[in-house]
């Protein structure tokens, strides 16, 4: 326990420089008059999962707690975690969900009301050591089978293009997070720390994330899990979770 203690001790308090006390890969940042926490990760060198379901409960892990502790268990430790699509009132996933390769919940090509209906959605997915973002008939085209996914909706960024239906003067406002892939590969999540528009959110992904696609996860129920920033966020039960986890050494 002690070995566990003195190597969590760097993530249990801020490592940043920065003013706002976030660790090195993360940054504030200040777009249209919006703010932002981005965090951003090397799928290479990051190991970027998905969780739903705890198995031993057999219950929704619900929250960063559960989560947190479960992997603690394992002796597993959540570096970043981040609320990863909407849900149900059971907690179950709306649209597709793969966790370790094996679809728990099929992909969703109807129609409905809602965020997650404003076409197009798309697919946030790891397969190997390389994550991206596509837009849900793209995906399904691409044949793909990947490792871990989630489908959420709306897309924010479409092959370099916002979604057709923001609008720069929208008075639709509300705290949003979401999840971009760059040309050089790394993972941005970003959250909005004040209410922001769909169409201010999109254009952080890409002129400042420089993402070619980029897919909303969610609005009022926005959370995030940083430890080494001393924060998490609880605001609502969560559906799937997407997490940054490490592995404390034997």
């Amino acid at each position: 326990m002690r070995k566990l203690i003195r190597y969590l001790l760097p993530f249990l308090v801020s490592t940043s420089a920065s003013a706002a006390g976030l660790p090195d890969f993360c940054q504030a940042m200040e777009h249209m008059g919006g703010r932002y926490t981005v965090c951003s990760f090397d799928p290479a060198k990051s190991n970027i999962r998905l969780y739903q379901w705890n198995h031993v409960s057999g219950k929704p892990y619900g929250s960063f707690e559960a989560l947190s502790s479960a992997l603690w268990r394992q002796h597993s430790f959540v570096t970043f975690a981040m609320n990863g699509g909407m849900y149900h009132r059971d907690l179950s996933p709306v649209g597709l969900h793969i966790e370790n390769g094996v679809e728990t919940n099929a992909i969703s090509t109807g129609g409905g009301w809602g965020n997650f209906h404003m076409q197009p959605n798309g697919v946030f997915f790891m397969e190997g050591k390389k994550a991206g973002v596509l837009e849900t008939s793209a995906y399904l085209n691409a044949n793909m089978k990947p490792d871990f996914a989630t489908q959420s909706g709306p897309m924010l960024v479409i092959d370099g293009k916002l979604h057709p239906r923001f609008l720069p003067e929208s008075d639709s406002l509300n705290t949003r997070n979401g999840v971009g892939v760059s040309g050089d590969g790394i993972v941005h999540f970003a959250i909005s720390e004040n209410a922001v528009r769909f169409y201010d959110f999109a254009t952080l992904f890409r002129d400042r994330l420089h993402t070619q696609n980029a897919l909303y996860l969610d609005g009022s129920i926005s959370s995030v899990d940083i430890p080494a920033a001393k924060r998490r966020d609880w605001w609502h039960p969560m559906g799937p979770i997407i997490a940054v986890v490490d592995r404390v050494p034997d």
